[in-house]
């Protein structure tokens, strides 16, 4: 397993943090991880956390093995996909109550990319302006734009989400290369 031109690529994580099980955002994820996967040279399949099967167990009295497990394999991704469709002009509540159960700087050697799944295009500035902060609050880097993605493309997600990836694979292969060198 090794990257366009560089050493290996580690773990794949895609996190979706929608409410809805069986969601848009969910496939457009896995769709999302899967090919980026592919375009950085990695075989194995990336690890998949739906938070819609963990909601009611992220604000339970005693923890949870579940959303131990969702968290620990968070905190490990070499490359991290969070997705999440647009609730009142941000992430969901449910995103943030997960990633709100990471220590700080978790996401420390973490390559992560935002992607919003969107009503409007008028909430496009989102990713950038409130969701990237928040990942780069636990530390990952976000060395490239994120994705907002407006549901009238989702008929033509692979043709958006190739002009996506030729512009970020560059960037995402540096770093992910160099947070393995440092680890």
């Amino acid at each position: 397993m090794s990257g366009p031109a560089s050493g290996p690529v580690g773990g794949i994580v895609a996190l979706v943090g929608n409410p809805r099980s069986g969601s848009r955002t969910l496939a457009v994820a896995v769709e999302a991880a899967e090919t980026l996967g592919r375009r950085l040279g990695h075989a194995a399949a990336p690890e998949l956390i739906d938070l819609s099967a963990l909601g009611p167990h992220l604000l339970a009295a005693t923890p949870s093995p579940a959303v131990e497990v969702a968290l620990e394999l968070v905190a490990g991704a070499d490359l991290l996909v969070v997705a999440s469709p647009t609730y009142k002009g941000t992430y969901t509540g449910l995103l943030k109550a997960f990633l709100d159960r990471l220590r700080p700087d978790a996401l420390a050697g973490t390559v992560a990319l935002p992607l919003l799944v969107m009503g409007d295009p008028r909430h496009a500035l989102a990713v950038e302006v409130h969701f990237r902060p928040l990942l780069v609050e636990l530390g990952a880097g976000v060395p490239t734009p994120g994705l907002a993605l407006v549901e009238s493309d989702l008929p033509r997600l692979a043709e958006v989400l190739d002009a996506w990836y030729d512009r970020v694979v560059p960037q995402l292969d540096a770093a992910v290369q160099k947070a393995a060198n440092t680890h």
